[in-house]
């Protein structure tokens, strides 16, 4: 049963085991997981095209990933919200981070290039595939899972490096303490939503472990479940982050915790610069503990998860 489970996450540890103190090669492992995502996502959409009836296939996608996501919004807003009743948390102003979005629509250009790649990703599929056959569908499959090996080791490799010790992680008390709250709202909603998704308990909290990182989820859940799940997985976490940007601004000095926590695993790169900017520079290393915590808990939850089935 987790044979299938030991054989992903190896490239993870292994990974994890290398420490690597060059800043140029720790840059170019960064551009290699960025040029892995954008590849995998482009086979996941050519995958995508080789399903039988795309269209009602793409709608069945949209209502699935819209009813996710909004069981897991419910959920995960109702957990923060008492979170920032409980702990109160201070916000002030500080200096934008250098370099940071200066609006929302540049803030989310990251988000929508992905959501291209998976488009023509199934533009490529509807074209070639009537001349190349099922071997193009066949073939993206074999190349998506091998580039996914490469991509969780390169992962591991970047949390090792991160700069983040483990004791900064576990004195860091509110954001140990909002990443628990996301991670376990989150898993209630997978739970809540299976039975509506025509899932088993275990991929529904397989489908609700990605807590933001979309990119990841989609890989992990489409290759185990298929691109049609890859592919909601893939929109129900994106649009957590496309909530977060505009979210953020508006409930942050009142409900801090709710606003750093609602991001979930991008709390440490995307929406950061939008935290601080609006939050202060009290509310980054917070935001960056919790972040850190989801994207590790991310990749193993979901592989478990997954192995339940085998």
């Amino acid at each position: 049963m987790f044979s299938g489970l030991l054989i992903v996450l190896l490239p993870l540890f292994l990974g994890y085991l290398v420490r690597i103190r060059s800043t140029q090669l720790q840059n170019l492992i960064n551009r290699a997981v960025n040029s892995s995502v954008y590849l995998i996502l482009l086979f996941m959409g050519i995958s995508l095209a080789g399903l039988e009836n795309l269209s009602s296939q793409l709608s069945r996608l949209g209502g699935n990933a819209l009813l996710l996501f909004s069981i897991t919004t419910l959920f995960n807003l109702a957990a923060l919200w008492w979170l920032s009743r409980r702990v109160r948390l201070s916000t002030g102003d500080s200096p934008v981070v250098k370099d940071a979005p200066t609006s929302k629509l540049a803030a989310m250009q990251g988000s929508l290039l992905l959501v291209g790649v998976v488009a023509v990703g199934v533009t490529l599929g509807l074209l070639l595939g009537p001349m190349v056959g099922e071997t193009l569908f066949t073939t993206a499959d074999w190349l998506a899972e091998w580039v996914l090996y490469i991509l969780l080791a390169l992962i591991g490799c970047q949390l090792r490096n991160s700069g983040m010790p483990l004791k900064q992680i576990l004195l860091n008390r509110m954001g140990l303490a909002i990443a628990v709250t996301l991670a376990i709202s989150s898993l209630l909603a997978g739970l809540a939503a299976a039975p509506l998704l025509s899932l088993s308990w275990n991929e529904g909290l397989a489908m609700a472990s990605g807590f933001g990182w979309y990119s990841l989820s989609a890989i992990l859940i489409g290759d185990q479940l298929g691109p049609l799940m890859g592919g909601v997985a893939f929109f129900n976490d994106l649009t957590r982050e496309l909530l977060a940007f505009i979210l953020i601004p508006l409930v942050i000095h009142r409900h801090t915790a709710l606003a750093i926590g609602y991001g979930g695993a991008t709390s440490m790169d995307f929406t950061l610069p939008v935290i601080q900017q609006h939050g202060g520079v009290a509310c980054v290393p917070i935001a960056v503990v919790s972040g850190f915590i989801l994207s590790l808990l991310s990749p193993p939850l979901i592989l478990f998860f997954l192995s339940l089935s085998g």
